[in-house]
């Protein structure tokens, strides 16, 4: 199992920061390079705790899909899910915002297990730090888009 955990410091106020942890906006930061659609159950404008979001997009010619199930939602605290993915990878992802005497810091989590021998194996030697790479720059895309004046 892998635990990974990254924070940025984003010159903004953390009510700015979290008008980006919404279902219409994430899009912009999270998966952006998949051109990702999110679909929320019965189409709600926000997160909900038990609520399913279907997050899918195209990575190169491949189709990607995960779902997710909203565990903790707190408006410009904190968002969380439990997702699995089609490869049966499963997991958490978690996002605390914070004001500080500069404006927001976002801390995120991601907790994942790839399945079978093999892909613990190939997560230990490749994948996580794919995924780490892939974290950093959610969160460095999220801190432009925000700080862009």
């Amino acid at each position: 199992m892998a635990e990974l955990e990254f924070e940025i410091q984003i010159v903004a106020p953390a009510q700015l920061v979290a008008a980006f942890f919404v279902p219409q906006r994430m899009p912009y930061w999270y998966g952006a390079e998949m051109e990702t659609c999110f679909e929320v159950q019965g189409g709600a404008a926000d997160f909900a705790v038990g609520q399913k979001v279907r997050i899918t997009g195209r990575l190169r010619k491949r189709e990607i899909a995960l779902t997710v199930v909203i565990t903790r939602y707190e408006w410009a605290r904190w968002l969380e899910w439990r997702f699995q993915d089609v490869y049966g990878v499963r997991g958490t992802q978690s996002w605390a915002l914070g004001a500080t005497a500069h404006g927001a810091l976002v801390r995120m989590r991601d907790v994942y297990e790839m399945p079978g021998r093999f892909g613990r194996v190939a997560d230990r030697l490749f994948t996580r730090f794919a995924v780490a790479r892939r974290d950093r720059a959610w969160l460095e895309r999220l801190k432009r888009l925000i700080e862009r004046r």
